[in-house]
């Protein structure tokens, strides 16, 4: 389930409290329903994997990073859009989270503007049924 309404629900994964609080903030405003989660592993054992959207992830975090939940969603065949976030943006690992199909890679912090875009992108890819 993507949808809950009309509302659509994005989760957020990110080790930095405050990054998440501000980013959950952002994004509500912007209509949706969000979920965040301090860990990659946190985000997999949750029971809101169905109902995301998008998955907007930092890229560093400590145990399992951006990249490795990434993977990890795919490997259990689970097609979620990912959006990345780091504040150390690296040109191959923006290259590898585009090749495994990311929709963005943005550099914190991210223009709001930006991250809208990006977001309608990803609801519109799986409302599509693409990835």
């Amino acid at each position: 389930m993507v949808d809950v309404g009309n509302v659509t629900t994005i989760a957020i994964v990110d080790d930095d409290e405050s990054v998440r609080t501000a980013m959950k903030g952002l994004i509500e405003s912007l209509g949706y329903i969000v979920v965040a989660f301090a860990s990659g592993a946190e985000f997999l054992a949750s029971d809101r994997l169905s109902e995301c959207a998008c998955l907007v992830s930092d890229v560093r975090m400590p145990g399992m990073g951006g990249l490795e939940l990434q993977k990890r969603l795919m490997a259990s065949g689970r097609s979620i859009p990912m959006i990345f976030i780091t504040a150390f943006p690296d040109t191959r690992v923006r290259d590898r989270a585009m090749k495994a199909g990311a929709i963005a890679f943005l550099s914190k912090p991210c223009e709001r503007d930006d991250l809208l875009a990006h977001l309608r992108t990803a609801v519109a890819s799986r409302s599509s049924g693409g990835n």
